[in-house]
């Protein structure tokens, strides 16, 4: 094979480390002949050499899980395919909880874990002390053995993917500096590097912590900081051997297993410093960087404790070393929303090496197929953000970031830092009657309210929360009365132009072609027939519809329009997001309520479900959606900024004749969840069709031109059976508490595990949707014979099973 620095390629990937190299081996794999690899330096030399090389498969989302657990499966055979050691332990490990709590998180996590093959099994302290005589488990109240789990030196695994990768064709050049990434027409070209330009039909950025300047030479958001992050080795101990499980403990933020002998601890400390705020210094190579051991300090007091005997060693090293984290500690992965065929696969969060081989794989499919082989939007890079590329957001945002992963994950909890991104013109007004804020998408919103003399703050817990009450108050008066939600942060955008219809008509599962003020729901699919998007489209005139969509799928959505419109058309997409307010008023009560401050007919003849007209309220005019995510009569009312604090005032003022209470999102959601209503990103998502999500109805099957996916679709449809449908579940015993991704027991087997799931206070349990499996078809039949179960924990509990929403199942309410 020709070895001169190219000028074309069909992929180049930038960046050496374990993530680029598992790429450029599974796309090999994948039959991928001309396969280019660019190394600044030397491969592994940033931070792939420095990593601990944990292989622990428990993590906190499916994708995640799958991900670590293929990367196993794939290192055991890596180095009798290639004949590069990849140094592979097959030790197994151990989770530790010191409280009550963590016990009950971490009993949840291990069975959410076996739904997708995770071998675990809950031991005693007693058993951890004779895996690791070592250790002190005076604290522990429980413990979690891994046997599968395992470690490897990170730097030969990456060699290891790099030689399989020149097997399979690949060429890789290092000491080659990518300068630039050329385009043409809104898709990537190639790069420009110190030797020379490489023209290519796809780049994939994998730069590791230079990911996201890499990122902004191409005009893709790739929202990282590099950190300080820390571990040291001990001197040689007696008694460490190299089949000692690793363990991993939480409590203390720490990380220990044996290496040659000796002990290694790693930190995953609460508070971080970020690191490499002015740059990388260009020289950077296999480089640690300035340790700060007296901040470090009473971190490593408290988790040498776990294993005293360090005490009484020395320290044969400290180690400091930059890994990168994101915003929310998950990946950046997939494909860029902005630049066709440029991919992005960084921000690993400390956890490259043992996601490596599953990312690498992922990757490869994604670019090959053109979708990923399973659901990966937690991880996916389209739900990135143009304002998470501010510096000082991303420095401390990052101070928590890197600690949270060995933090008790509670439900409904909130992040503390780089908070106050977006506030909403009512955000004041909400704080003044009690608002709970939490953050979605940057945006500060209002989750629960306080009672008068009622401290607005989260007191976590696996039970009750000290905000169930306040749910369940403001959950009935939707329900018998009136509510307003304050939606502001939902992303607005206009589609205009003489072709607006024909881009929308393609993209969305339903039929646009609708009278002005005619209001529809919809989807957006991939070609596969999986849901993208979950939205509402209004159409407010001729050439004119308003786009509305959650605010975390902002990037996503705007991008799946932008990138359906055909270079001869005339349409234009504008976010207007920020021009417009939201106020969300729903219940019986809701009508009588908007009528008294308005004199146009709000009557069911005169309005009715799924229409939007402008109203004037007051000196005010708004425009009205009759819609309701919640189940019962409600509209939407879209105010235009300046004219927010008014209307807002005068429906406060009229409301309280009627009932009128301040929900929060909680609240939505347990409203919604009762009623069954779908949430993109939990109950459906882009492997999941409108058929089996019982959403057809939205599908205009022969509307001309049909609709992204359509073909993939008919052929299910047409199909003898379905062999997976969304299920809704109430809980029989009214004490327990749902979240998500507990397992689903049918007839005492294993079928699958719950999607979203929240207390419903109007049906009196918890109550859940997901999906239900069965390769000989999940007819109603089916379903109604069955006998259903929950775990939570270790416990299982009684359910009852519906395909039709449990609340008003016939929508009387909604169109009252």
């Amino acid at each position: 094979m020709s070895t001169s620095f190219p000028s074309t390629a069909q992929v180049v990937i930038i960046g050496g480390g374990v993530i680029g190299s598992s790429i450029a081996y599974h796309l090999t794999k994948l039959g991928w002949k001309d396969v280019v690899l660019l190394e600044r330096k030397q491969l592994t030399c940033g931070t792939t050499w420095h990593a601990a090389g944990l292989l622990t498969t428990l993590r906190d989302t499916e994708a995640q899980t799958r991900l670590a657990k293929y990367t196993q499966d794939l290192y055991r055979s890596l180095e009798a395919e290639t004949g590069q050691a990849t140094g592979l332990i097959n030790c197994g490990s151990i989770q530790l909880a010191m409280t009550d709590d963590k016990a009950h998180e971490m009993r949840r996590g291990c069975a959410m874990a076996r739904c997708f093959g995770v071998e675990n099994q809950e031991i005693s302290a007693a058993e951890v002390k004779d895996m690791w005589p070592l250790a002190d488990v005076s604290d522990v109240k429980a413990a979690f053995y891994f046997r599968n789990d395992g470690r490897v030196n990170p730097a030969d695994v990456a060699q290891a993917l790099a030689k399989g990768a020149r097997m399979g064709g690949a060429r890789i050049f290092e000491n080659t500096k990518v300068t630039g990434i050329t385009q043409h027409n809104g898709q990537v070209t190639g790069v420009r590097t110190d030797r020379g330009d490489i023209q290519a039909e796809i780049v994939v950025n994998c730069a590791g912590m230079w990911a996201r300047d890499v990122g902004r030479m191409a005009g893709v958001n790739v929202p990282l900081q590099a950190c300080e992050h820390y571990y040291l080795i001990s001197e040689a101990v007696e008694g460490v051997h190299r089949m000692l499980p690793i363990l991993r403990d939480p409590g203390n933020a720490a990380y220990i297993r044996e290496e040659a002998g000796k002990i290694m601890l790693g930190f995953f400390e609460p508070v971080a410093r970020p690191w490499g705020m002015a740059g990388i210094p260009e020289e950077f190579c296999f480089n640690d960087i300035q340790a700060d051991w007296d901040r470090m300090m009473p971190y490593m007091e408290k988790a040498m404790r776990r294993v005293p005997t360090l005490m009484d060693h020395g320290i044969k090293l400290f180690f400091c070393g930059p890994e990168s984290f994101t915003p929310d500690h998950n990946y950046l992965m997939g494909p860029s929303p902005n630049l066709k065929n440029f991919f992005v696969a960084a921000g690993m969060n400390s956890l490259g090496i043992l996601s490596g081989g599953g990312v690498g794989m992922v990757m490869a499919r994604w670019i090959t197929e053109g979708q990923a082989p399973m659901d990966m939007w937690s991880v996916d890079v389209r739900r990135a953000h143009g304002w998470q590329n501010n510096d000082r957001y991303l420095h401390d945002r990052m101070v928590e970031s890197l600690g949270i992963g060995y933090q008790d994950h509670w439900p409904f909890r909130q992040w503390t830092t780089a908070r106050g991104v977006k506030k909403s013109i009512l955000h004041d007004r909400l704080a003044a009657v009690g608002a709970c804020f939490g953050e979605s998408a940057g945006w500060e919103r209002p989750n629960w309210y306080a009672r008068p003399g009622q401290k607005p703050e989260y007191e976590y817990a696996w039970g009750r929360q000290n905000w169930f009450e306040n749910n369940a108050e403001e959950h009935v008066a939707v329900r018998e009365a009136v509510g307003v939600f304050e939606q502001t942060s939902f992303s607005k955008f206009l589609v205009q132009g003489r072709d607006a219809e024909r881009v929308l008509n393609f993209v969305a599962t339903a039929n646009l072609s609708v009278p002005v003020g005619k209001v529809v729901y919809t989807q957006f699919l991939n070609e596969h027939a999986g849901i993208e998007a979950d939205i509402t489209i209004t159409r407010l005139a001729p050439d004119q519809y308003m786009v509305v969509t959650a605010a975390f799928t902002h990037t996503h959505v705007e991008a799946l329009i932008r990138n359906r419109i055909p270079a001869d058309a005339c349409c234009v997409v504008t976010d207007v997001s920020g021009a417009w307010s939201m106020l969300n008023l729903q219940g019986p009560n809701s009508r009588a309520l908007l009528q008294k401050l308005t004199g146009q007919d709000l009557s069911n003849a005169a309005f009715p479900f799924a229409t939007a007209r402008e109203l004037q309220v007051g000196y005010q005019t708004v425009l009205a959606v009759r819609l309701t995510y919640v189940g019962e009569l409600g509209w939407e009312l879209y105010i235009p900024t300046a004219f927010t604090l008014p209307v807002y005032d005068a429906l406060v003022a009229a409301g309280a004749e009627f009932g009128l209470r301040h929900c929060g999102y909680h609240t939505l959601n347990s409203l919604r969840i009762e009623k069954a209503y779908r949430e993109w990103a939990h109950d459906i998502g882009p492997h999941d069709t409108p058929l089996e999500a019982g959403l057809a109805f939205t599908c205009a099957w022969d509307k001309p031109g049909g609709f992204v996916g359509r073909e993939a679709l008919l052929k299910q449809r047409d199909a003898a059976k379905l062999t997976r449908r969304l299920v809704q579940f109430v809980l029989e015993d009214p004490a327990p508490m749902l979240y998500h991704n507990e397992p689903i027991y049918r007839d005492g087997v294993l079928n699958s595990y719950t999607t979203s799931a929240m207390y419903g206070h109007t049906l009196g349990a918890a109550v859940a949707m997901g999906y239900l499996v069965n390769a000989e078809g999940v007819s109603d039949a089916w379903v109604e014979a069955g006998r259903y179960e929950i775990e939570i924990g270790n416990e299982r509990h009684a359910a009852r099973a519906s395909l039709a929403p449990l609340y008003d199942p016939k929508s009387a309410r909604v169109r009252a």
